[in-house]
This record gives C-alpha cells, sequence and structure tokens, in this order.
C-alpha cells in the first residue's frame, strides 16, 4: 500500500513538471503577454520555474511540504490571472476557462493536504530522515 503514495505524488506532480516546462516557451510567454501579465518574459518562465521547483520537490519527496508551499503560490495568481472566466463573453472559452479554474482550486486543496501532511512513505526524505513526521 504504501506505493499508492509513490504513485500518487507522481500523478500529481507531473502536471506542474510538464507545464512548468513548458513556461518556458514562446508560445507561453507571448500568452502572457497577451493576457497582461507585466514583463511576461520574466515572469511567465519565474512562474515555471517555480511549479517545476514544487513538482520536483513533491515527485521525489524531498521537502515536499516546501514544494507544495510553492504550488501554493504558483496556482493562486495562475489562477485567479489566467483563468478569469467570469469576464469572457464567449460561451465556449468561459466554459474551458470555467473548467481550468476549478481543476486549479483543486489543485490547490491537494497542495494544501501535501502541505500539512508531507511526503508520505517511499520519499527521499523518509530515506534521510526516517524519524522525521
Amino acid at each position: 500500500m504504501r506505493y499508492i503514495v509513490l504513485l500518487g505524488r507522481l500523478l500529481f506532480s507531473s502536471i506542474f513538471i510538464i507545464k512548468g516546462l513548458e513556461h518556458f516557451s514562446k508560445t507561453a510567454i507571448n500568452l502572457g503577454t497577451k493576457m497582461g501579465i507585466p514583463v511576461a518574459s520574466f515572469l511567465v518562465p519565474l512562474a515555471g520555474l517555480v511549479a517545476l521547483a514544487g513538482g520536483l520537490s513533491i515527485l521525489i519527496g524531498y521537502k515536499a511540504r516546501l514544494g507544495a508551499w510553492l504550488l501554493v503560490v504558483f496556482l493562486i495568481p495562475t489562477t485567479l490571472v489566467m483563468h478569469k472566466f467570469w469576464m469572457l463573453k464567449d460561451a465556449h472559452h468561459a466554459m474551458m476557462h470555467n473548467y481550468c479554474f476549478w481543476k486549479n482550486i483543486a489543485l490547490l486543496g491537494a497542495s494544501l493536504m501535501i502541505a500539512y501532511f508531507g511526503s508520505g512513505p517511499c520519499s527521499v526524505c523518509k530515506q534521510c530522515c526516517p524519524n522525521k513526521k
């Protein structure tokens, strides 16, 4: 059963690792500029770095609580700035952003649980510091 937690960390962190890397692309930076992000060429890759660091931390279970807080810091502004479904007139786009908004809220909830409970079994922290909670 202890490997279920490892699988959960893998599945949870994968979106932050994959999408975090995408924040370094011209496409992502251009989208950030279009969405009104100031200094998008700096802030979009910075957001990607935060998401990537948080995702990797949780995946390997090293400082997972800190990694989860990084994801909280990433998710709150990203959700509120990038997924303003309530301001969109096009029903299709509004529906897509509504979905993304609530997906991010769910990810935020899971991040807060990891921030509280930590990485669990099968993690680097459990190998390095077996007596730590």
